[in-house]
């Protein structure tokens, strides 16, 4: 392992002394992938792969033994919330779940910096998703302790977007000179905008697929072509599936919708099934952000090239790599 996280004292994995090391993220909030190089992509892959070594080897540590995580989701959330969750007491830490349900403060009125300023009395670090675009960056501005964006409408998904790239240069063993599809709502699909940032920093051909009504924002597009990167934008993938090394695909969401009929059009414009997949490179991958719907046929679970379950369970070791840096223990 490039730095070692823990010892091991009869059997059993024990944090080492330092109280943190100087890494860019102690203490940082992480809210965009523009935060990220190259470089700082590479330390979170290195500390993530040593995350996974520490799960299989010992199931937990106590790295972060006495810390508290707030889990504030305002959207239901399955795969980030319970990976956040997991990740903390993989490293022996606490977590706190709050949710717009169940949580009294929040559906009686309560303000989001006020919200999040109250968790933090109790807390060392807050996980926040919110339905509106720029609401992470808002409330932390009013956060004295770190805050990660789990999710903002249709704004970013960091960490999302973190793990989707780490499982890229894991499955493929590279990132530089790869050609990407990204198919399905791209307008909405805030996992689509962060993965394509982070991606800029590399030599990658893109090459977006999608109805008109779920284009690429124009935002994006223009970053693309600030950054010289070369991009397609067209309605069906067959033209280029044999070409492509990694597929990108994701739901059309409802929950995005003001017009229920509109999503009923556009529910199931594309499916990636084995017909599809018998085109495509023996070589290449799918993702998936999860949860999908009509878009991603279970008969393509079992391909190899398969990747969005590996990717679910790399976010838990991304999670944890992040948790630790942040709260200086990595």
């Amino acid at each position: 392992m490039t730095q070692e996280l823990v010892t091991q004292v009869n059997g059993a994995p024990r944090a080492l002394p330092a109280d943190h090391v100087e890494n860019g993220f102690f203490q940082q909030h992480i809210l965009s992938v523009r935060q990220f190089d190259r470089d700082k992509l590479q330390y979170i892959h290195r500390v993530a792969n040593e995350m996974r070594s520490l799960v299989r080897r010992f199931g937990k540590a106590n790295l972060l033994d006495g810390k508290i995580l707030a889990n504030l989701f305002y959207e239901p959330s399955t795969r980030t919330s319970s990976s956040f969750q997991a990740a903390m007491l993989r490293l022996g830490g606490r977590t706190i779940s709050i949710n717009e349900v169940h949580y009294s403060s929040v559906t009686k009125g309560e303000s989001l910096p006020d919200t999040v300023r109250t968790l933090e009395s109790y807390c060392d670090l807050t996980v926040l998703r919110h339905p509106q675009k720029g609401a992470s960056a808002l409330a932390a501005q009013y956060a004295r302790k770190p805050l990660i964006n789990a999710g903002d409408g249709a704004g970013e998904h960091p960490t999302q977007a973190l793990l989707d790239i780490y499982t890229i240069e894991d499955d493929l063993g590279r990132l530089d000179g790869l050609r990407v599809a990204m198919m399905g709502d791209l307008r909405y699909g805030r996992t689509v905008h962060s993965l394509t940032r982070l991606l800029c920093l590399y030599d990658t051909q893109f090459t977006f697929v999608s109805p008109e009504a779920l284009r690429l924002p124009a935002e994006i597009r223009e970053e693309l072509e600030a950054s010289g990167h070369r991009y397609a934008e067209q309605r069906e993938l067959e033209d280029t599936i044999g070409e492509i090394d990694v597929l990108y695909v994701t739901r059309v969401q409802k929950e995005r919708f003001e017009d229920p009929e509109q999503y009923e059009q556009l529910k199931d414009v594309y499916v990636v099934d084995p017909e599809l997949m018998s085109h495509a490179k023996q070589d290449m991958i799918v993702m998936h952000p999860l949860p999908r719907v009509y878009e991603l046929s279970m008969e393509v679970d079992d391909d190899p090239r398969a990747a969005y379950f590996r990717q679910m369970e790399n976010g838990m070791y991304i999670r944890m790599a992040l948790l630790a840096a942040v709260l200086g223990k990595a």
